[in-house]
């Protein structure tokens, strides 16, 4: 136990900042692995809705090739089901990828909130001496 602030001696005192600020850098070290396990865990999502787009154009690619190819025939029914399921599908794709890439882009990597809260934690310690 640490005597009173008028009591204890200046080796007590620098002893008592080494163990505050040690336990203060294991918390903010905490605080930053826990959100960038969120961060990473938004990057896997957003990679799916990517990767999700990519599977749903290479499918619109397909039936509109199949109408392309129907089209050569002369059963309109056929190329013209075949053409609107992959424009629309293609169209389903675009979208798809288009918001995967703008929320990738707009993810920002650092760990803000341990960082916000670092600086300002380690100066009023300093202070404190």
């Amino acid at each position: 136990m640490i005597p009173e602030k008028s009591e204890a001696t200046v080796g007590q005192l620098l002893g008592t900042l080494a163990n505050d600020t040690g336990a203060l850098v294991r918390q903010e070290l905490h605080l930053a692995a826990t959100e960038m396990t969120e961060k990473a865990a938004a990057a896997a999502r957003h990679a799916g809705l990517i990767a999700a787009g990519g599977a749903l154009l290479h499918i619109g690619c397909i039936a509109l090739f199949a109408g392309l190819l129907a089209a050569l025939q002369a059963y309109l029914p056929l190329w013209a089901s075949a053409a609107i399921v992959g424009l629309v599908l293609v169209g389903s794709g675009v979208a798809i990828v288009q918001t995967g890439l703008t929320a990738l882009r707009q993810l920002d990597p650092l760990p803000r909130t341990a960082l916000s809260t670092l600086s300002p934690t380690v100066f009023e310690q300093k202070e404190t001496v």
